[in-house]
């Protein structure tokens, strides 16, 4: 078969070899991709043809979407360095947005056939530390991730455990048309990790609720449709980027705003004005942007939330005192498993009521996947699916 192999010199930067493992350098896995991996280059490779262990699926690609955590993997620092700050090993096949069809089952899988179309979660999770037992199967600790840790779906055929693995369907039984629905599977992974940020997370939030999203990116654009489809009154989205402020627009958002050369102030009373002096009741931060936390303090509702997404190298000076007098939350969150997610953004999708499908701006073959992913920075406005086929 063929797939976008990710290759990269490991080559740990001064200083940081200590607080690499003797398990992860035998095995040539960094936790700190950023810290670790130099000189990153992708390429279309041939490879073997997986085949199922006895508990899981080969799935055949026909969508998987690029992430921002793929075009970090081969954008660079003035050192050498990818810019990826997570979980990584090298080589591997890129990809973990993806839908397609079961090309082949192991003995003991008793869910899945051939010929099913699914889709796949991309956190491995152990199911035995105890944050998986304790039901938080984003945080375990034995955690391995399709594209990251091991292989990946920018590919013709990728394997993963059935466990990981969900049926589409729902979307089937809802009439859409397979092109559709096999869009639609691509992005239940990013969908899902908004959904488990704000209503595992953070809590959900009252109908008839405030909503703002700082980073309309698709997971901030996915945050604005779940917004919207669980009954938020107002929504307003902040992003840089003129094309996605018009997609945010288009997912749900009433207001999406520029917030470049605008003082913090005059972003407060912007919200002030919109929320008619009550504040944000959940905020989303989904930018990895600096000095978004402080503005978010400031403009939250009594009881508000806020639910961190956006990963970035900035720091947060936050005056504790904004969210004690307002008896406000901060949460943190990653990940998309657990709370049946998948399947709850599945039935969304199926219902009508979260177009994903909207974000789709291109889709490639593996050649040109390799042309998006040359290490070039880059953003589109939305999401461009890889096809294999």
């Amino acid at each position: 078969m063929k797939g976008l192999l990710l290759e990269a010199d490991w080559d740990p930067r001064p200083g940081s070899l200590a607080a690499i493992g003797s398990a992860d350098a035998a095995a040539r896995i960094a936790r700190r991709g950023n810290q670790v991996w130099r000189h990153p280059r992708i390429r279309v490779a041939e490879l073997p043809d997986p085949s199922p262990g006895a508990d899981e699926v080969v799935i055949r690609v026909a969508a998987c979407g690029i992430c921002g955590s793929d075009l970090h993997f081969v954008e660079t620092d003035a050192d050498g360095y990818m810019l990826y700050p997570g979980l990584i090993r090298t080589p591997v096949v890129t990809g973990h947005e993806l839908a397609g069809v079961v090309d082949a089952v192991g003995s003991t899988v008793r869910d899945f056939a051939p010929g099913d179309l699914v889709c796949a979660e991309e956190i491995a999770w152990c199911g035995d530390c105890l944050a998986c037992r304790a039901g938080r199967p984003n945080n375990c600790t034995r955690i391995e991730e399709l594209g990251f840790s091991f292989d990946g779906a920018h590919a013709e055929l990728v394997v993963t455990r059935a466990r990981y693995c969900w049926s589409l369907a729902p979307l089937q039984e809802a009439a859409i048309p397979v092109g559709r629905a096999i869009q639609l599977g691509a992005l239940v992974e990013p969908t899902s990790v908004a959904f488990v940020a704000m209503f595992v997370t953070a809590g959900g939030f009252m109908p008839g609720s405030s909503v703002g999203v700082f980073g309309a990116g698709p997971i901030g654009l996915a945050a604005i449709a779940l917004a919207r489809a669980a009954g938020a009154a107002r929504i307003v989205a902040f992003e840089v980027a003129e094309g996605r402020r018009t997609l945010a627009t288009a997912m749900g958002a009433d207001e999406a705003v520029d917030p470049r050369g605008v003082e913090a102030d005059a972003l407060i009373d912007a919200v002030s004005r919109f929320t008619r002096g009550r504040g944000i009741d959940l905020w989303v931060e989904a930018s990895g942007a600096a000095g978004v936390v402080e503005l978010m303090a400031r403009s939250i509702a009594p009881a508000g939330k806020i639910v961190l997404i956006g990963r970035g190298p900035h720091t947060v000076d936050l005056d504790p005192e904004l969210l004690i007098v307002r008896g406000a939350g901060l949460h943190g969150s990653i990940g998309h498993s657990g709370s049946g997610a998948f399947g709850h953004v599945i039935d969304l999708m199926a219902a009508g009521k979260v177009d994903m499908a909207r974000l789709v701006s291109s889709t490639v073959d593996l050649e040109g996947a390799a042309r998006v992913l040359d290490g070039t920075p880059r953003r589109e406005p939305g999401k461009v699916l890889v096809d294999p086929r």
